[in-house]
């Protein structure tokens, strides 16, 4: 999947195609961190349709009793594929889930750069500080298909979709910049020269660079590799995908 990226050095983890499967990964993070006593926050997404999974009462329930330093950060976008979220739950809120828990929440408007900002920044700082873990409802809208396989019409109509395209948040951010003399069409067009610029590099590195070998998918998954990874390393590295060089 193109979400599947992790990156150690930025304590960054990957999400897992299951949903919902990621709640408790992070809280079992936020719990070694407590454990271990490092005054760290860890910040976990999730859509509103998660909020149906298993895993998501197992995260919360445990990040409410062990009172683990967790950011739940919930994306509601209005639809989990083609189930909109008035399906997913008779709580007039999904903020509301958290008092179930124990786990104070509050909702935010997500299409306001600012408010997400400021929200989160103090769940974080006061969930590291060792007042438990928070919950934080974005209130948004995914205004294309969940997947390049889904094809939204088929569920929800144009005037809802053209509803939110006001509410657009960069240009709402935009404007606001402008505004107060922070951002103008000089700053936008340097910004894109820019990104193109280092984007160009970016994509001419990686195709200069050396294919990754079959056994690269294999490393940076367990601190201490098990058998069968091994044995599935080995079959991999003599099968014909790697003869093929695939």
């Amino acid at each position: 999947m193109p979400d599947h990226y992790s990156g150690k050095p930025y304590r960054f983890a990957s999400v897992s195609s299951p949903i919902g499967t990621q709640l408790p990964q992070a809280v079992g993070f936020s719990w070694a961190a407590k454990l271990k006593d490092e005054k760290i926050a860890v910040a976990v997404y999730l859509g509103e349709g998660a909020t149906s999974s298993a895993d998501f009462h197992t995260a919360m329930n445990f990040a409410g009793v062990f009172q683990t330093p967790t950011v739940f950060l919930i994306r509601n976008n209005g639809w989990a594929i083609s189930v909109p979220a008035s399906h997913q739950t008779a709580a007039k809120s999904f903020a509301d889930k958290g008092a179930a828990y124990g786990v104070p929440a509050v909702r935010v408007d997500g299409n306001d750069a600012l408010a997400v900002y400021k929200t989160v920044k103090a769940a974080a700082e006061e969930a590291a500080a060792g007042e438990g873990s928070k919950l934080i409802e974005m209130l948004t809208y995914r205004m294309s298909g969940h997947s390049t396989s889904d094809d939204p019409r088929a569920y929800r109509s144009e005037q809802e979709v053209e509803a939110w395209q006001q509410k657009d948040p960069i240009v709402r951010l935009r404007k606001y910049l402008e505004s107060n003399q922070a951002w103008s069409e000089k700053d936008e067009s340097d910004c894109v020269e820019q990104l193109r610029t280092e984007l160009k590099a970016c994509i001419k590195k990686a195709e200069e660079s050396e294919r990754p070998s079959i056994a690269s998918m294999f490393e940076d998954v367990y601190r201490e590799k098990p058998w069968h990874l091994k044995e599935q390393q080995r079959q991999a590295e003599q099968g014909p995908r790697h003869k093929a060089n695939h």
